[in-house]
């Protein structure tokens, strides 16, 4: 049975399906409030910290997906064209940097206009696709920052997608 026949029965608020997912993927979740909630979600390479938050003015499920980055100021042109360089590889979603909090930040919205209902299958595929891509390109990131090297450089690593475990 998939995720969704369990909840086609009932008309959910789509935080209540993040809430569900939360609690199916063992997650450590928040419900700030009933249109948001703010989880933590375990990659490779860090912890994420992962919003969804519902607007029923605009009828979107906005997805924040954050971790620290605290870059030297000379360093900054590097990121950002290496974040120029990181949307170009994202279909869904991008990148940007909040220099006041220090944060990396991975943004997407799901439209979901004209009373549309979002599936557990696709909120489920949005907080994948956004940890995917966070740890997808966090080594370029700490590359192009810390590393010495330029963004195309650090963009390789990005670019090659490792199999297995070592």
């Amino acid at each position: 049975m998939a995720v969704s026949e369990a909840f086609l029965s009932e008309d959910l608020h789509p935080i209540d399906i993040v809430e569900h997912l939360a609690e199916h993927h063992d997650w450590d979740f928040d419900r700030i409030g009933e249109d948001q909630i703010a989880m933590a979600v375990e990659g490779q390479w860090r912890t994420y910290s992962i919003t969804l938050a519902w607007s029923g003015y605009d009828e979107t499920l906005r997805l924040i997906c954050t971790f620290e980055m605290e870059p030297p100021d000379d360093r900054l042109p590097a990121l950002y064209e290496g974040l120029n360089r990181a949307n170009d590889q994202c279909w869904a979603g991008g990148f940007s940097y909040w220099g006041d909090q220090k944060l990396m930040v991975y943004k997407y919205g799901l439209v979901l206009s004209g009373g549309q209902i979002a599936v557990p299958e696709q909120i489920d595929t949005m907080i994948g696709a956004a940890v995917m891509a966070s740890e997808r390109l966090y080594p370029a990131f700490q590359l192009m920052v810390w590393g010495g090297q330029t963004p195309a450089e650090a963009m390789q690593i990005a670019i090659s997608e490792a199999y297995g475990t070592a």
